[in-house]
């Protein structure tokens, strides 16, 4: 596995372990968009990801 540059180091070290190695939110690991977030980060709420137990907000139209 090529080694990573500083800059890309720089770039990416919100996601990096320490030994490295790029990783994700557990929620986004298996996801096919490309809004993928840190492991660091606490997801409140992803445009693509709806739980079935999620409540649903009903919109009440005029």
């Amino acid at each position: 596995m090529p080694r990573m540059s500083k800059k890309r180091k720089l770039e990416w070290q919100f996601f990096l372990t320490p030994r490295n190695r790029m990783t994700y939110n557990p929620l986004c690991r298996k996801c096919a968009h490309g809004c993928k977030q840190s492991f660091r980060a606490v997801v409140l709420g992803c445009p693509y990801y709806l739980s079935k137990r999620a409540k649903r907000k009903v919109h009440d139209t005029l």
